[in-house]
């Protein structure tokens, strides 16, 4: 079956980043910007976020990630999540910014999204849901990419599944109105990324930023850098 649609993974993938490094930089920013506010234990904080987060990846799809982890949150810290949120806006609005410095810059990740689309296919951001919509849009921009050039890109208030689960990509699918094996996932995580195979999406393994944290034998994939996706790309249409 011809793909009709590539999902390009963010961080890694079109953002070229050291995740660490990112993280690192992320949770400090945070952190200090919160601790004048009542967040006033950051081991305390940064536990409670992880919590959140690896509950949303554990998601069954009875709510949106968002809720999953705002119900965490807020188990820990009480209030609402009105009131959590306009302060994390604050943060996702200027200090966060200052994390694009541990990010890096390909120009060839906006020209492969516009060879693309001008090959007629349907693009996608699909990066791992565990970001509100701000934060997702800003590292889309910082890749060099417009939003506008995508059909959809997900979120963690959109979102009812998680990477690596096949049912995060059958979700997008869904979105989009195709059916997974019409769909091509290029990702640089192997084991989070190349679970879109599981489904029945084709997947092509992106090498610049290469995560394979658990060693797997990835001779299988198809595999390169944005050249070798453009020629991959064009004998599946």
């Amino acid at each position: 079956m011809k793909i009709k649609a590539v999902l390009f993974d963010l961080d890694g993938t079109l953002l070229p980043m050291d995740l660490d490094e990112y993280f690192r930089e992320y949770f400090r920013l945070l952190c200090e910007k919160l601790y004048p506010l009542g967040y006033d234990d950051p081991k305390k904080l940064v536990h409670t976020i992880k919590q959140g987060v690896y509950k949303t990846c554990l998601n069954d799809g009875s709510k949106t990630n968002g809720e999953v982890f705002w119900d965490q949150f807020i188990s820990v810290y009480g209030k609402t999540q009105q009131e959590h949120e306009a302060v994390l806006d604050e943060y996702y609005k200027n200090e966060y910014n200052k994390t694009k410095e541990k990010c890096g810059y390909n120009a060839d990740s906006n020209k492969t999204v516009k060879l693309i689309k001008q090959m007629g296919l349907k693009t996608v951001v699909a990066t791992k849901p565990i970001f509100p919509d701000i934060a997702i849009r800003k590292r889309i921009e910082w890749a060099g990419v417009d939003v506008e050039d995508f059909e959809y890109y997900t979120s963690y208030d959109k979102c009812k599944y998680c990477k690596p689960s096949p049912d995060y990509y059958k979700e997008i699918a869904e979105k989009i109105g195709l059916l997974p094996e019409e769909c091509l996932m290029v990702g640089n995580d192997v084991s989070e990324d190349m679970t879109a195979e599981k489904c029945g999406m084709k997947v092509f393994l992106l090498t610049d930023c290469l995560i394979n944290s658990d060693n797997k034998d990835i001779s299988c994939y198809k595999q390169g850098g944005f050249a070798e996706l453009i020629e991959y790309v064009k004998t599946i249409i």
